[in-house]
């Protein structure tokens, strides 16, 4: 709808409704005699009366009535569009779709929006579990987690976690009559757990570092899955080793249900980033999860 064609038939709604262009024009903030003038080029344009005009009131004719019943609701719907976007502007609300991996969601995202959720009851968060690089513009994702190694050039990246170190966990069973690793290449004498990356369809890399040497090893084994929660979970039942962050077995550690190995060649990588298309015009609801999860480590 053209701006003038919008302008105009606002004009005539409010004179309709009022039943006076004195009254619509106070409404309207503007001169009676332009307001006068909108409603007639209105008229001329359409080629037909809208409004029955006598020195003491003003009402819809038969083609009028039709019209107010038209696009009087319509209007009505426009301006809520509007006072619900001022509203938006106003206070925290809306939903907020990210995507990230299943680690992330669980020890870095979940955190910190349990406080969140609690603090911002007008905002909506959707989660979706992904272990690619989703194009989050494409599939109409606000926000995506990464390492920050894994994030576009063309995203804003913000940094959100510490940097993961890895570990090589087994069940305490698994090493029942087993030589426990004592440098990598010793894993070819374990079975080991993986973890299949839908990326690229390869396998996780197996990497480790000491006293500045970085190697990685080719882990073989009966087991392979596409989410770590399965992988550790195979892992404690004593099926072989695993590849895991530390702090999603560190639990399990302490409690003696699994035994980390290698941990002098334990590698470090960079944390999870919240990417992004624009710094420009961020809702409220995204500012506040921006600022909510900063990391300040």
């Amino acid at each position: 709808m053209q701006t003038e064609n919008l302008r105009d038939l606002n004009a005539f709604v409010a004179v309709a409704r009022e039943g006076s262009f004195t009254r619509a024009a106070a409404r309207l903030g503007v001169s009676q005699s332009a307001l006068s003038q909108t409603v007639r080029a209105l008229e001329e344009r359409v080629g037909i009366r809208l409004l029955n005009r006598t020195t003491r009131n003003v009402s819809p004719t038969g083609a009028g009535e039709r019209l107010l019943a038209r696009v009087g609701p319509a209007l009505e719907e426009i301006d809520l569009g509007f006072a619900q976007l001022g509203a938006l502007m106003d206070r925290p609300a809306g939903t907020i779709r990210i995507s990230a991996d299943e680690y992330a969601i669980e020890n870095v995202l979940w955190p910190a929006l349990e406080a969140f959720l609690v603090a911002f009851p007008e905002i909506n968060i959707e989660l979706t579990t992904d272990y690619g690089r989703a194009d989050i513009v494409r599939e109409r994702h606000d926000a995506g987690v990464r390492r920050g190694q894994l994030v576009s050039k063309d995203m804003i990246a913000l940094r959100i976690g510490p940097d993961i170190g890895m570990s090589v966990v087994g069940a305490p069973s698994w090493f029942a009559g087993r030589k426990r690793p004592k440098r990598p290449q010793d894993l070819s004498d374990h079975a080991c757990i993986n973890l299949r990356l839908p990326t690229h369809g390869e396998l996780l890399a197996w990497r480790f570092s000491k006293a500045g040497k970085d190697i990685g090893v080719t882990s073989e084994g009966r087991l392979i899955f596409t989410s770590i929660s399965q992988v550790r979970q195979a892992c404690l039942a004593g099926f072989g080793l695993a590849y895991l962050p530390l702090d999603y077995v560190s639990v399990h550690i302490g409690r003696g249900e699994l035994v980390e190995v290698l941990a002098d060649w334990r590698m470090s990588f960079e944390g999870y980033h919240l990417y992004y298309p624009s710094r420009r015009q961020h809702p409220p609801a995204f500012t506040a999860l921006i600022d909510a999860l900063r990391y300040r480590g």
